[in-house]
């Protein structure tokens, strides 16, 4: 009888090592959108996060994510329109009831991602504002794939030669799926 028990007890243990390295790493990416623009980049992010082998991706707009999201993900990537070099009031509201009691969100990565109408029209200041909120959850917050994207990843749209009336230029496109690959890699890395 002995034997059989701690045959069982052997069999348990592995199965439950093996479905924690097995564990899914989520990647929540989550926006709002106006207009469209925003959502193209949110699509381009999670394109990047799906490259990585045992990432989930869940896209969803700040409008549809709960707060069960946010809890069961690994990493929370934020994407805004940039309104007057501040976060949409879409992306504030949201932000703003993320559950803060017993930090709930303490050493989840972070990172953000917005679209500006114009060149230095407060891209920049817009994703710091979303890390910094990031902070005070006590999460890691990780910046774009290089230097040319320190705090996240931004496309421009409205001012020359990024006309309104074309699509996201692909080099905007790429930062965002660099900075989905950093950020899913690094969650993996983590969770391990």
């Amino acid at each position: 009888m002995h034997y059989k028990l701690s045959f069982v007890l052997a069999f348990i243990l592995t199965l439950l090592a093996c479905l924690q390295t097995n564990a899914q790493t989520n990647v929540l990416i989550t926006y709002y959108s106006k207009t469209g623009n925003t959502q193209t980049m949110a699509e381009a992010v999670a394109r990047g996060a799906s490259e990585v082998e045992g990432v989930q991706v869940t896209l969803k707009t700040v409008e549809q994510a709960v707060i069960s999201d946010l809890i069961e993900a690994d990493a929370i990537i934020v994407g805004s329109p940039v309104y007057n070099a501040n976060v949409a009031p879409e992306v504030s509201s949201f932000i703003a009831s993320w559950p803060f009691e017993n930090q709930p969100l303490k050493n989840k990565i972070g990172a953000a991602f917005v679209t500006a109408g114009g060149i230095s029209a407060g891209e920049e200041i817009t994703q710091v504002n979303i890390l910094q909120s990031m902070l005070i959850f006590g999460m890691v917050v990780v910046g774009g794939s290089d230097w040319t994207a320190p705090f996240g990843a931004s496309a421009i749209r409205g001012e020359p030669p990024f006309d309104e009336d074309e699509p996201i230029h692909q080099h905007f496109l790429e930062k965002g799926q660099a900075l989905g690959k950093r950020v899913a890699e690094l969650a993996v890395k983590l969770n391990q």
